[in-house]
């Protein structure tokens, strides 16, 4: 790479750690990047994986205060991260590296009704369960764990917008604050991508540089995605993720 592709790339792996933080679809800030220095489809996936890892620890990190009391559900979805991002990670060394292409901006389309509704869809629910005398499950129960089992299979393979289809599963099914079900997504997402980077590890190729630069980048971006993150209301951290996710659309699209 040159001096100014390493800078590139470091600036867009500090974007992307900020943006996976606060919402997710970082990816679509640091795979064109990538493609950009002259990376095969497949290495710029693999090293990309590898490289936003430190962001992810560091934007679950940032969001710390809002994890707690959710270790049981934690550890609970972090099965069906850990096997959906082993699956995704497969897949991606075994298929063409366009399989996924035309079903992604569907799913990403969903999820952004599924946000955009989710405070009716809420209520809904709180009223049926009210009625019905049920009391919600504080882990999402099978429906939960099953959706982002299957989310964090495309996770492993490409991880673009995964965290917006993590937040709309999940501000359905659970009972709680988007701050809260956010500081949860982080940690599922670095789930899923520590998972995806052992198998490239082992048997994919990636580029050093990428990796090493995109670390350091979504490092620091993921702190200060935390920092600026948890000052937004839950309106506005809604509003924020439709953005991105529209932006996200348009972007995959056109590619």
């Amino acid at each position: 790479m040159t001096t100014g592709e390493m800078l590139a790339v470091l600036g867009a792996g500090i974007s992307a750690g900020a943006v996976n933080t606060v919402v997710g679809s970082g990816t679509l800030i640091t795979f064109p990047i990538l493609l950009a220095t002259g990376l095969p489809p497949v290495t710029a996936t693999v090293s990309n994986a590898l490289g936003l890892i430190p962001g992810s620890i560091s934007g679950a990190i940032g969001y710390r205060s809002e994890l707690s009391g959710q270790t049981r559900r934690i550890l609970k979805l972090s099965i069906g991260a850990l096997l959906g991002g082993l699956a995704g990670a497969t897949l991606l060394l075994a298929l063409p590296a366009t399989a996924f292409e035309r079903i992604v901006p569907v799913l990403v389309g969903l999820a952004l009704v599924l946000v955009v509704l989710q405070p009716r869809i809420s209520k809904n629910l709180r009223h049926r369960r009210e009625t019905t005398g049920k009391s919600v499950r504080p882990d999402g129960g099978r429906l939960l764990l099953t959706g982002l089992t299957l989310a964090s299979v495309y996770g492993g393979y490409f991880a673009a917008a995964q965290g917006i289809i993590y937040m709309s599963l999940m501000g359905m099914l659970l009972d709680d604050s988007m701050q809260r079900l956010n500081a949860l997504k982080n940690v599922l997402a670095a789930v899923v991508n520590a998972v995806a980077a052992i198998v490239f590890l082992v048997v994919a190729d990636f580029d050093w540089t990428a990796v090493a630069l995109l670390a350091v980048g979504s490092a620091v971006g993921g702190q200060i995605g935390a920092t600026a993150g948890r000052r937004l209301g839950p309106g506005v951290l809604r509003s924020l993720i439709v953005a991105v996710g529209t932006v996200a659309i348009v972007q995959l699209l056109l590619r």
